[in-house]
């Protein structure tokens, strides 16, 4: 194991990050299309309906609302590099996501053929995510690829600028996730620091980082109950 850059947490072998901040990439990538979409119907889509006065047709026409100008930067189109200077943080979203993806990308090895036959690796030229090359398509290309980019030094890298971009998009639209406790202590670390969070699969330990399936989760609280449940009946005897 190695130390995780971000924390005094250990990272898995072979990974870069420790389980808790790997674990906040994926739900990183579940809420941004979520914020997304809550940031174009919220703030675009309501902005370009049409002026409506009284009922009957008559009176002054309300003014429509104002876009605010940091949500269609966000929105629209535009260019990032993760290579280059700081982030000013006006990057757009799916910009964002497509140059992360290209820089993992370019990392992972792809096996070709040359005109000889010779069987060869080489970088990837780009990255090609199944569903376009859009804010949903992005994430799901970059969740796929999250097991191998936790494996690059540039893990951190991709940390740091998803959740710059997560604590804008939640600054605009007023919406966090919010973390639901759990009963059962971690199995790993014994803490009650277990937390589900809104848009992650699995629950996780705030303190080491451990993370359990529902299910897995399911059993871990019913076999902590049953074996309490005995220390309890014996003491009372």
């Amino acid at each position: 194991m190695s130390a995780c850059p971000l924390c005094p947490r250990t990272a898995p072998d072979g990974q870069h990050l420790c389980q808790l901040h790997a674990g906040e990439l994926r739900g990183w990538l579940t809420e941004i299309p979520e914020q997304a979409l809550l940031l174009a119907e919220e703030f675009v889509a309501r902005s370009m309906r049409p002026a409506q006065g009284r009922v009957g047709g008559t009176g002054q026409a309300v003014a429509p609302v104002p876009v605010d100008l940091r949500v269609l930067a966000l929105l629209g189109p535009g260019r990032y590099d993760p290579e280059g200077p700081d982030d000013d943080g006006q990057a757009p979203i799916a910009a964002t996501l497509g140059a992360w993806a290209g820089h993992i990308a370019y990392h992972h090895p792809a096996a070709h053929r040359d005109p000889h036959g010779i069987a060869r690796l080489q970088p990837c030229d780009q990255a090609s995510p199944r569903h376009g090359e859009t804010i949903t398509g992005w994430c799901d290309w970059l969740t796929a690829y999250l097991p191998y980019a936790l494996t690059l030094p540039l893990a951190a890298g991709l940390y740091d600028a998803l959740g710059t971009l997560v604590r804008r998009l939640r600054h605009l639209t007023h919406t966090t996730p919010q973390q639901h406790p759990r009963a059962a202590p971690c199995p790993a670390c014994d803490l009650c620091t277990l937390v589900r969070t809104d848009g992650r699969w699995h629950i996780h330990c705030l303190g080491c980082g451990h993370q359990l399936t529902p299910d897995e989760y399911d059993q871990h609280a019913a076999t902590y109950l049953l074996e309490h449940t005995d220390e309890s009946d014996q003491s009372a005897a």
